[in-house]
């Protein structure tokens, strides 16, 4: 599970530490502007290393240097704990005077303290073992390490690192984006959810056994429910249908046929049969209850939080009250700016110590980190 991010010049983070440490679910808070979605956005960016890409310029952008502020490093950490051990990621991005792209200033990554591998500019020593003298070799300034870098087995920690961190879920969804079509098979989504389809028929590869949670988080959550079906229609195209039945009758929808929440619902399923399936995983889900109504907002929140509870760990954020009202002060964490020209702080609620009620201070504007 994400121990510790650390951000540093980038957007409106600066000097910024989200301390999640053991929690097995946490709520982001604050009002818009806060840095909510940037977290999302590092997030999201730390999977698709892991994922693969490399290119820094497909990753951050001249523009995400804070206020400009090119004349200091952009700094990414993440310390992980997987399965009793301390994986520690470090990278550190500069734009140079006169460069043009952004380039790798040095970037790491340790266990328990010790190297795996480490970098500055071009050169990159990998240690291969105690036993075994380091390894050197140059890699282009404007690619990241992390993925290039070859693991020797599906043992290595290398491997074990970038596998948890590639299968992290980070969600932002866009129901209206989301069909019955899909193409292919995936272990993880879209940021924005539109190959839930891929998604599930990865799922069910992957794990057959699944369908028992996908199908008893979705009885329990609607009488008439019935079956799923995502049968391919085509070449890799699949369509992906619902079923409910009453009684004697039925009625079959494409997915697309759904409304907004229904979606989110589905989403919720799947995110539970990917933590048993491949997890524990890590899911960031920014705004999750945004398409639902009052009355089901407690009901979607704690299924999450408890799917969590026994690994795993799942990061949200909100500003629905009856969201907040689902998480302790410990589990909750403030984000505040004084103004756009200054950078984000954060506080746990516990530490803040709202007097009274909770959901009144936030419409008053008195919580702030």
């Amino acid at each position: 599970m994400f121990k510790r991010l650390y951000i540093h010049n980038f957007r409106c983070l600066q000097n910024f530490e989200l301390p999640i440490g053991d929690k097995p679910s946490a709520l982001l808070i604050g009002k818009n502007g806060t840095g909510k979605s940037t977290i999302r956005h590092v997030l999201a960016l730390l999977a698709d290393l892991a994922r693969g890409t490399n290119r820094i310029g497909q990753l951050v952008k001249v523009g995400d240097f804070s206020h400009g502020r090119t004349d200091e490093p952009m700094r990414f950490e993440v310390d992980v704990e997987l399965s009793g051990r301390l994986y520690q990621y470090r990278l550190t991005l500069e734009l140079p005077p006169g460069f043009k792209e952004i380039r790798v200033q040095t970037e790491e990554l340790l266990l328990a303290g010790q190297p795996i591998y480490s970098r500055e500019h071009a050169q990159v020593t990998l240690n291969k073992s105690s036993r075994t003298a380091p390894a050197a070799f140059l890699v282009d300034w404007h690619l990241i390490a992390l993925p290039i870098i070859q693991e020797q087995s599906e043992t290595d920690p290398l491997f074990l690192f970038k596998r948890w961190l590639a299968r992290s879920v980070i969600l932002a969804p866009i129901p209206s984006l989301i069909t019955e079509e899909s193409s292919g098979e995936t272990l993880w989504p879209e940021r924005d959810a539109r190959n839930v389809g891929a998604w599930l028929a990865g799922l069910m590869n992957h794990s057959p056994r699944v369908y028992t949670t996908i199908d008893g988080y979705l009885r329990a959550l609607w009488a008439d429910f019935w079956d799923i079906q995502n049968p391919l229609v085509g070449g890799e195209t699949r369509s992906l249908k619902v079923q409910f039945r009453e009684g004697q009758r039925s009625l079959s929808l494409p997915f697309g046929a759904l409304s907004d929440g229904e979606k989110c619902f589905f989403l919720c399923a799947l995110v539970l049969a990917a933590n048993e399936a491949y997890g524990p995983i890590f899911c960031f889900w920014d705004e999750p209850d945004s398409h639902l109504a009052i009355d089901e907002v407690g009901h979607f929140v704690i299924a999450l939080r408890r799917s969590f509870e026994s690994g795993g760990q799942v990061l949200m954020t909100s500003h629905n009250p009856e969201t907040i009202r689902r998480f302790s002060d410990e589990n909750t964490l403030v984000l505040s700016r004084r103004s756009h020209l200054e950078p984000t702080r954060i506080k746990s609620l516990e530490g803040i110590g709202v007097e009274g009620d909770l959901i009144e201070a936030l419409l008053q504007g008195d919580v702030e980190a």
